[in-house]
């Protein structure tokens, strides 16, 4: 069996010995509580009002934040002397996929060296996709600071293993401090400038993490904490991209304090591929803005990136219970991936907008992984998915192994503009 760190089997034994020895063990405190499960829908980010949504919740939030950015965006471009229609919006959601967000990484840089990359309206990121955002966000200027990250890193700038005496009593079986050490490398204040710089001209940049604790899906609006002079939106930024890439029971979660009508609790943060894979919008967003007076009718392209492949890999499995279910959780959350497409896809189609799908196929091979974030193994990608873009990516208009309705068929990418969202 291949080498693995931090995923399948490590995480399963985790559980395994947790409920056995679990209520023995001395856990990490919380600062504060955590958030009853009747105020959860209420708890705030001290001083950064509106800084994310519980989409599973209320829905209200996000649309209004939606209608506002159309606005700013409006504004912006009358400034500029541009009255014409709004153009048709770029949208670009990049999966999670822990060390194969190379392939994304690499597929941004030959985009850009093949002089067609939009400027997106809409930018949102999940796990690995989440480290991705904030620069494919900001465009071209950031294309070496992608290749910098995904093709020099090792297993050491992502995380410290634990003992497994220890793991089992704490919170992770790797610490992850060197994961925000790289973060922070990156993303500083001027880093928050620019993006609220482009969040005041209607652009919209979102990240997701899982509240554990509610089991609920959490989309940060990383704009407005950007435009925040909150002196903890720094801090804030980085730790909902480090929590959006902390895998349960492998890392440890990210803590996020909270209030509610001024008493303080404490949120736990982890991955957001705990509840998605990848992410757009709610289908239910242009339904809800109707349902406030308003419509968002404007046309546009969607462009997905899958950090994964969508056929099945071959591995052997020993007749071992972590082995068995190690490698039943790994398919799991493969097949949950194509299901989130699946839904995107759906999604584009009801609203009227253009599809298009990346993803690693089954041209690109490599033989005898041995660990995760395997230099080699990511350098290899970003070239692949470099390459492929540079030469112009031959983009998918509909998810593999979907059939088009008899009678339908995928909206058009030259959809004329309209003034709605």
């Amino acid at each position: 069996m291949k080498k693995i760190m931090f995923f399948g089997g490590i995480v399963v034994a985790l559980v395994v010995i947790g409920a056995l020895f679990g209520p023995r063990a001395i856990e990490p405190p919380r600062r504060s509580p955590a958030v009853p499960e009747n105020l959860t829908g209420r708890a705030v980010i001290p001083g950064i009002p509106g800084a994310r949504y519980f989409v599973g919740l209320d829905l209200e939030p996000l649309v209004r934040d939606a209608l506002a950015a159309r606005q700013r965006e409006i504004e912006f471009r009358a400034r500029s002397g541009l009255t014409s229609d709004l153009p048709p919006a770029e949208m670009l959601a990049i999966s999670g996929g822990g060390d194969k967000g190379a392939f994304g990484a690499g597929l941004l840089y030959g985009w850009t060296q093949a002089g067609t990359r939009p400027t997106f309206k809409v930018v949102t990121g999940v796990s690995t996709g989440a480290l991705i955002a904030p620069f494919a966000f900001l465009g071209s200027d950031y294309d070496e600071v992608l290749k910098q990250v995904y093709t020099s890193i090792t297993p050491a700038d992502i995380a410290s293993p634990r003992s497994f005496i220890a793991a089992v009593g704490n919170d992770g079986m790797a610490d992850n401090a060197p994961l925000w050490s790289l973060i922070a490398r990156f993303v500083d204040q001027d880093l928050l400038d620019q993006i609220a710089a482009e969040h005041a001209k209607g652009r919209i940049l979102l990240v997701g993490t899982t509240n554990l604790d509610a089991r609920q899906p959490v989309i940060w609006n990383m704009g407005v904490i950007a435009s925040s002079d909150a002196p903890q939106a720094l801090e804030l930024f980085r730790s909902i991209l480090l929590a959006s890439a902390a895998i349960p029971g492998a890392f440890p979660p990210t803590m996020i304090s909270v209030e509610v009508d001024g008493q303080p609790y404490q949120e736990m943060h982890v991955d957001g591929g705990a509840s998605t894979q990848v992410f757009l919008y709610p289908p239910a967003l242009r339904q809800t803005a109707a349902s406030l007076g308003e419509q968002m009718s404007r046309q546009g392209r969607v462009y997905v990136i899958r950090n994964s492949s969508f056929t099945a890999t071959w591995d052997p499995v020993v007749r071992q219970t972590i082995s068995i279910a190690a490698r039943a959780i790994d398919s799991l959350i493969h097949t949950q991936g194509i299901g989130d497409l699946f839904r995107i896809y759906l999604t584009t189609q009801q609203d009227g907008l253009d599809f298009n799908l990346a993803y690693i196929d089954r041209d690109f091979v490599y033989e005898n992984k041995k660990e995760q974030f395997e230099n080699a193994f990511m350098v290899k990608l970003f070239d692949y998915g470099q390459q492929l873009s540079r030469a112009g990516y031959p983009w998918r208009k509909t998810p593999p192994g979907f059939s088009t309705p008899v009678g339908g068929a995928p909206a058009a990418a030259a959809a004329p503009p309209t003034s709605g969202q």
